[in-house]
Parts: structure tokens; C-alpha cells; sequence
């Protein structure tokens, strides 16, 4: 059953309505079949109104909704014959970020992105999606391995930030970042990023700075988090949904600015209502990305790359 957010409660309570009817339906004699059908088109009307005018904190829930798919749903529902390549080849394999070789339609790629669990074992075991510097250090060793094989790297971001502990700056947290962005830009090969859900600070654009960056329709992309930013400025997180307006965090203020390049339709009420459908979606997606890019050699795709962000804000 989904989980319900603080804005969808008045569908949560239609819902809970339709599965007692339904109940009742099955143990009674009495046809109620009418009603049930009245009550789901007023509950789907209910919840594409609601989704046609999601605020931006309202998007930020939504986008980190626990039980929107995660990498390991993407692969396996994206990408054919993965093969997990693990370390950093000096310190740890870090479980935040994780990659390999994969075969994406007819295109041997390779993919590295964020993972953040999906249970409370597993987000502490993949540290809820917070990288640290051989988190980066490893997606490096990937890209690498994609330039000189000629593999396209595909992307997927979907972390609040870096983690920000003190053994990962003694590491030096933000050398490996900006490694990791140097790396993206210096490809020669095609490199396609999409946003699945959060992307936060240096740590997604880490995994980002691509010829083609994509968004689900839902997702966020911010410098920092809103509740950080409302603790810096106001000094409370109580005004996070102020700060996620003044951000502009939505993939739609986002690609009206030039940051991001395309916006990947998800189905109605969000990625985790049907997940398969917006594994799908994204999946078409980057296969079109790529598609265009694969006519471009390294120079013309590095420049490419070099000229999109540079662009920015200009």
C-alpha cells in the first residue's frame, strides 16, 4: 500500500473509504460496485489536481518519498547484464554510490549512481545515500574505465548531499568532489545524467556535469538542501517550504533556467505509484540522449559539455 504525504491526506482518507466499501462488497449481498466506481474516479480526479499544482516543498516531499524506485530498481528494470564493479582501489568500497558495466537496449554502457536503501538496514548499509570521498573516488575509477573503452556513462543522482562527517573530510570530501566533476567534463565518450529524486549540493553535480542532464518530473536539484538553506538564512528549518519556493528547486523552474535539459514524465501521483512505468519512462529518455550524442567525437563532446555549463546563467 502507498504511503501517503502530509498534502495527499484528504485522498489518503478516499482511499481508506474505497478499500472498506470493498470489504463490505465481498461479504454482503448488497451492490455496491456503483459507489466504489464513483468514489475512484473522485479519488483520481482528486490526485491529478493535486499533482497539477505541487508546490516546490511539496515536490521535495515527493521526491524523496521512500518508496520511489532507487538505483538497484533501475537497474534491474533498465539495464541488462550488470556487472557491479566495487572500490575506489585505495581506501573502501562505499555503498552510498555504486556502478558497473550494463547493457542498456543495444549500447554497452556503464552506470554509476547513488543508492539510499530501501529499508532501515539498507539505508544504513548504503548510508542513506551520502557519499563520502571514496564514494567519488570510485565513480572516477568508472568513468575512467569508460573512456578508454569507449563506453557512454550514464548517471543517476539521487542523494541529498555529500556526507558531511568529519572522517570524510579528513579524506578530503571536497577534493574528491571536484575530481569527480573534472572527470565528468574531461569525457570523451557521451555521459548522460538524469535526477530521480533529490539532487543535492556538490555531491550530485559530482555525478552530473554531463552533455545531457535529465529530470523526472518530480524530482529536486538544489544547491542545498531547503531546510539548510531556511537554517542559514532564518535560522529554523520551520521556513523549508519558504526556501524551496526562493530556490527554485522543480525540475520546471529548473529547465526554464538552462540547468537541466529534458523533463522525464512520471505517472500520475508520482514515481512510487507505478514504478516500472517511470523506470520505463527514463529509460526511453536516455536512450534518445544518447542516441544524438553518439555522432560526436571526444573533442566535440567535451566542448559540448564545457559549453553547456558555462552557458549558465549568462
Amino acid at each position: 500500500m502507498v504511503s501517503f504525504l502530509e498534502f495527499e491526506k484528504p485522498i489518503a482518507e478516499l482511499e481508506a473509504r474505497i478499500i472498506e466499501l470493498r470489504a463490505t462488497a465481498n461479504v454482503g449481498d448488497i451492490d455496491i460496485d456503483g459507489e466504489i466506481d464513483k468514489l475512484e474516479q473522485r479519488a483520481a480526479k482528486m490526485l491529478a489536481d493535486s499533482y497539477a499544482k505541487l508546490t516546490p516543498w511539496q515536490k521535495t516531499q515527493v521526491a524523496r518519498h521512500p518508496e520511489r524506485p532507487h538505483f538497484k530498481d533501475y537497474v534491474a528494470g533498465m539495464f541488462d547484464d550488470f556487472m557491479p564493479l566495487a572500490g575506489d582501489r585505495a581506501f573502501a568500497d562505499d555503498q552510498a554510490i555504486l556502478g558497473g558495466l550494463a547493457t542498456l537496449g543495444e549500447r554497452r554502457v556503464v552506470v554509476i549512481g547513488h543508492e539510499k536503501g530501501d529499508d532501515t538496514a539498507s539505508r544504513v548499509r548504503h548510508n542513506f545515500g551520502m557519499a563520502k570521498p571514496e564514494g567519488y573516488r570510485k565513480a572516477i575509477r568508472l568513468m575512467q574505465l569508460a573512456d578508454r573503452f569507449g563506453l557512454p556513462v550514464v548517471t543517476l543522482v539521487d542523494t541529498s548531499g555529500a556526507f558531511p562527517g568529519v572522517q570524510a573530510e579528513e579524506r578530503g570530501q571536497a577534493e574528491a568532489i571536484a575530481r569527480s566533476t573534472e572527470q565528468c567534463l574531461a569525457l570523451g565518450v557521451p555521459m548522460v545524467a538524469a535526477v530521480v529524486g533529490e539532487g543535492g549540493s556538490g555531491g550530485a553535480v559530482a555525478l552530473a556535469a554531463a552533455n545531457r542532464v535529465l529530470m523526472f518530473e518530480h524530482a529536486v536539484y538544489s544547491v542545498i538542501s531547503p531546510e539548510g538553506c531556511a537554517s542559514i538564512l532564518w535560522r529554523t528549518a520551520d521556513k523549508a517550504s519558504d526556501a524551496a519556493t526562493a530556490m527554485q528547486v522543480t525540475a520546471q523552474h529548473l529547465h526554464a533556467l538552462g540547468v537541466i535539459d529534458r523533463i522525464v514524465p512520471e505517472p500520475l501521483g508520482g514515481a512510487h505509484r507505478e514504478p516500472a512505468a517511470a523506470v520505463a519512462n527514463l529509460a526511453a529518455a536516455i536512450g534518445e540522449e544518447l542516441d544524438a550524442l553518439s555522432g560526436m567525437d571526444a573533442a566535440a563532446l567535451r566542448t559540448d559539455r564545457a559549453d553547456k555549463f558555462l552557458a549558465i546563467g549568462a
